[in-house]
């Protein structure tokens, strides 16, 4: 049997983590939910983790801080992320790439669904 995926999904909005962990969850996926930056770093340390879901406006440490921290580090900078962000502005787009991201979807433009296969296209072509 397939060892369980395993995601950290970094998101401070309540309701849409939630309803993200379920929806991943459903799909037989690992979900760890870190509610800002300083958490998220802390369960990185704590698990291995297939895939880093990453919001960037977060409290204590911004997404893109992490991204930074992570690409420091050799222990995490292979780690993929997948930003799922409210800015969508080219240059937040394009700093999320330049720093290691491997997709960067704006919230008010994908939906739940949309992502969920994306994540699991990912993760099929991971193994």
């Amino acid at each position: 049997m397939a060892e369980t995926k395993k995601i950290l999904l970094v998101e401070d909005e309540p309701l849409l983590g939630n309803l993200l962990k379920q929806r991943l969850e459903k799909e037989g996926l690992e979900i760890v939910l870190a509610r800002d930056g300083e958490e998220a770093l802390a369960r990185l340390r704590e698990i291995k983790t297939d895939l880093i879901l990453l919001d960037i406006i977060l409290p204590k440490i911004s997404g893109f801080e992490l991204l930074e921290t992570l690409q420091a580090d050799p222990q995490f900078e292979k780690a993929p992320v997948i930003i799922i962000s409210n800015l969508g502005q080219e240059s937040d787009v394009a700093r999320g790439e330049a720093l290691g991201a491997i997709e960067y979807f704006v919230k008010a433009k994908v939906s739940i669904e949309e992502l969920v296969e994306h994540i699991k296209t990912f993760l099929s072509e991971k193994q």
